[in-house]
């Protein structure tokens, strides 16, 4: 059967439609009663031999805040990953799923000095830092770790930047060292983050480049780094092309050996790249309305909001693709909301959109792509309203 899949940017692609995917083909023949994320582990597979083939001799740590469905990294454990943790939580999540305590770093430059503690006695040795205090607490609470320098980095292209609240400013890096030094740990590298969702790996460059003038400055200076840490960054389809993960990523790590040479130790941190694509939202129409007859736009709400685990509509910046059982019906614009009393709660009115005229409560509603950032997102019950559920096949 022809379908037609929105591009919510507004153009709409008529196409023969792809081989329908596990994950739809589950949902489709599945009755929810509450918006529910489903996952297909072999597409996490599937993204992990890709990432791997192209990152070559950097190490893969999957960043666990993505998604930390216990399949997903009971499947990450068994092909070899290792892992990005923010919290005792993942930690201990990933230990209890078979990873080896070398293979988790604790990623997140702001830590309980107790979470230090339970890191470092379950084995932990890798640790992020980018001020003076969480050097010091880690010193106090893991003697001899290993730590690496995030750094604050600019001009990002990503749709999703992740600057300013974490790292520090490029002048206070060669200080942190000297610091970390004098409190007895390892000072082994640097680390950052480019911002998620760089679709092009060529919208790296800027970023590599002022990484690597400290890095040659921290090498003048007598300190014998080892490890780089060039974060995540690692895009998934919401409509506009992006390269094959392999190509992807073989790209950056040729603009990283370009500007730092034979690193020993190579670290990359996929999230979205990893598990956006294994993952679809079964959800459901509740409304189809007007604010008046002669308004320009429908207002279509759905039972998931910006609360209940689609919190990265915020400002529009990853702009989900749907899929409905109306699309071969004529499409207009409309705008997205939520279910909450929360007037917050609306994911796409700058830009309307293009959904089916013949929409109405009670429909089916499929959301693309979106297995990384949506579970974790979910609120306990804003509203009273259920948190996403989760299933895995």
């Amino acid at each position: 059967m022809n379908a037609l899949v929105t591009d919510i940017v507004g153009a709409v692609a008529i196409a023969p439609a792809p081989p329908v995917s596990r994950v739809e083909a589950f949902i489709r023949s599945t009755t929810f009663d509450r918006p529910t994320l489903v996952i297909d582990t072999q597409i996490v597979a599937r993204q992990f031999a890709a990432l791997r083939a192209g990152l070559g001799r950097a190490h893969i740590h999957f960043a666990v805040k993505a998604n930390p469905a216990r399949e997903i990294i009971e499947t990450l454990v068994g092909l070899g990953s290792h892992f990005d943790a923010a919290s005792r939580g993942e930690i201990e999540l990933c230990l209890s799923l078979g990873a080896s305590p070398e293979t988790v770093s604790f990623g997140n430059t702001v830590k309980r000095a107790s979470d230090i503690a339970f890191a470092h006695n379950a084995g932990i040795e890798l640790f992020a830092v980018d001020a003076e205090e969480e050097m010091d607490k880690i010193a106090s609470n893991a003697p001899g770790a290993q730590v690496y320098i995030r750094l604050i980095v600019d001009a990002s292209q990503a749709d999703w930047p992740l600057s300013r609240k974490f790292g520090c400013a490029r002048d206070k890096a060669l200080d942190l060292l000297a610091y970390a030094t004098s409190l007895g740990l390892r000072p082994v590298g640097f680390s950052f983050h480019v911002g998620s969702q760089t679709r092009r790996a060529e919208m790296w460059t800027t970023t590599l480049d002022q990484v690597a003038e400290i890095w040659v400055q921290a090498k003048a200076a007598g300190y014998d780094l080892d490890l780089l840490n060039i974060g995540g960054g690692f895009p998934a389809f919401y409509g506009e092309a992006i390269d094959h993960p392999t190509a992807y990523a073989a790209r950056v790590i040729e603009l990283v050996t370009e500007r730092f040479g034979d690193v020993p130790r190579l670290m990359a941190e996929p999230g979205r790249g990893m598990v956006a694509e294994a993952g679809m939202i079964a959800s459901e129409v509740l409304l189809v309305s007007k604010k008046s007859d002669n308004d320009m736009h429908r207002w279509v709400y759905l039972d998931i909001g910006r609360f209940s685990g689609l919190a990265e509509t915020e400002g529009e910046a990853i702009r989900y693709q749907f899929i409905t059982e109306r699309d071969h019906e004529a499409n207009g614009p409309c705008i997205l909301a939520g279910p909450s009393c929360d007037s917050a709660d609306v994911m796409y009115e700058k830009h309307p959109v293009q959904l089916p005229l013949g929409l109405k409560s009670g429909d089916k509603f499929i959301i693309r792509n979106c297995g990384a950032y949506t579970s974790t997102y979910s609120s306990v019950g804003f509203n009273g309203f259920p948190p996403l559920d989760v299933w895995v096949i």
